[in-house]
């Protein structure tokens, strides 16, 4: 006798997410991620370190960044995840090289509050010059951690409302620019290769360092990797989507710096590096388009600030939940607003004391340093599972050895040019994540716990 119910009702499809995204929500989602503006808070000091050559650190970086781009595209379409790098080397290459991968990321995610700080305390002393520093330091990092530990977070509508106006200010630059080059010398001032090649100042080791900080237009791009399971057809769109959002983040910013030395080819006038894209800015449009270029550096900084130590203290709390960190401190949840209010202290306190501490140039290599970390794991685990892979079908060399190969020599070239400063707090900070992960995995002889980064 025929079963009546439905097949439906007898086996209920298992929920899941709706695969609803396109090719160009991807696309408009990473570059509200990146930013448009993103190059502009490193043109002075990656002009100094590269001795004048900042745009073709950026297009050098982009190059990196788009090699890295299609590894992480690939891995996501395998392991759609929210752990990204972390994910893609434990599963693909080892859970302790994972764990140790998600130990870089960790680094990065607490010092994006502290280089926001940073910034925006510089920015804001441009327009007040009056107030200290560390006063501004201690209001910057003193909002942030009150408006968190409140509970309120940026929204993507609010993202994409400030990418609205970062853009229009951004493109009034430009067009500004180029009336000011050609009103001073034609076609010779709107066209030169001096930016990208001077014979008087070149060196391939200062080009070397100004990439590495460079390199920090473009954090942010994996972003897109986590959206994989609500994208239509990721196996394609996932890796096209990342190259072309570092592609036009490359080219877009890189327009940008371009102008910006030609304006103001001479690096040691500045009045201040941090801020040197606002001394053009005065150049190129007067006090109307320096005001309206703080003005939204500052929400930026904020707004950033904002949603990364809103997730780092989200991501202590898991870790602290799972007994990964210590649960009595990081795994507290404040009664009233649910909140994990001491990891938002904590990150404050990081950000405020670190400011005072690292410079701009400090904090961005730092930052660099662990996502060079991430981004060769990420490029070492494409080459063992497409290509190493036992039993695996259909290995092609291009894409599957050669091109991820090519993005992590390439990564590793920018990672030897960070400072020694750099490499030597780094390494303490990987020394300590190894030490971790032997005690907490008795001595590497169990799997270590997962770290969950969706909350990032």
């Amino acid at each position: 006798m025929n079963d009546p119910t439905p097949p439906a009702a007898q086996a209920p499809a298992t929920p899941g997410f709706r695969r609803v995204l396109t090719f160009w929500d991807l696309v408009l989602y990473g570059i509200v991620l990146i930013m448009p503006i993103a190059p502009v808070p490193l043109f002075g000091v990656v002009q100094k370190l590269s001795i004048g050559h900042a745009v073709t650190t950026i297009l050098l970086a982009m190059v990196a960044m788009m090699l890295t781009a299609l590894s992480y595209g690939r891995m996501a379409a395998v392991y759609p995840s929210a752990g990204s790098a972390y994910t893609y080397v434990g599963r693909a290459l080892h859970p302790h090289l994972g764990f140790l991968a998600g130990w870089a990321m960790l680094l990065d995610y607490v010092l994006v509050p502290l280089i926001c700080t940073i910034y925006g305390a510089l920015t804001v002393q441009r327009l007040v010059p009056w107030i200290p520093y560390p006063v501004l330091c201690a209001v910057f990092a003193g909002a942030m951690t009150l408006i968190n530990v409140k509970g309120i977070r940026a929204t993507v509508n609010a993202n994409l409302v400030l990418m609205v106006v970062m853009t229009t200010v951004i493109l009034a630059f430009i067009a500004l620019a180029v009336r000011l080059l050609f009103a001073r010398e034609g076609w010779a001032g709107l066209l030169s290769t001096q930016p990208f090649y001077d014979t008087r100042t070149f060196q391939w080791k200062a080009l070397g360092a100004g990439t590495a900080v460079a390199a920090l237009t473009y954090g942010g791009f994996d972003g897109i990797t986590t959206l994989s399971e609500d994208v239509k057809n990721p196996r394609r769109a996932i890796p096209v989507a990342t190259v072309f959002v570092c592609l036009f983040t490359g080219i877009f910013g890189g327009l940008q710096i371009y102008l910006a030395q030609r304006v103001w080819p001479d690096f040691t006038t500045f009045a201040n590096l941090e801020t040197a894209f606002m001394d053009v800015s005065r150049v190129v449009g007067g006090s109307l388009l320096f005001g309206a270029m703080a003005a939204i550096l500052i929400v930026a900084n904020l707004g950033c600030g904002l949603s990364a130590q809103a997730g780092i203290s989200r991501l202590l709390f898991g870790m602290g939940r799972d007994k990964m960190l210590p649960a009595g401190f990081f795994a507290h949840l404040d009664e009233r607003r649910s909140t994990p209010l001491y990891n938002i202290l904590l990150v404050g306190g990081i950000a405020m004391a670190g400011a005072l501490i690292l410079d701009y140039e400090r904090a961005a290599e730092l930052i660099n340093f662990g996502a060079f970390l991430a981004f060769m794991g990420v490029n070492a685990s494409v080459i063992r599972h497409f290509y190493f892979s036992a039993g695996r079908p259909g290995r092609r060399l291009l894409p599957d050895l050669v091109l991820p190969a090519a993005g992590l020599a390439f990564c590793f070239l920018i990672w030897l040019q960070l400072s020694v400063h750099a490499k030597i707090v780094g390494s303490i900070w990987f020394a300590a994540g190894l030490v971790w992960d032997a005690i907490q995995t008795r001595g590497f002889r169990t799997t270590p716990a997962a770290i969950d980064f969706s909350d990032v």
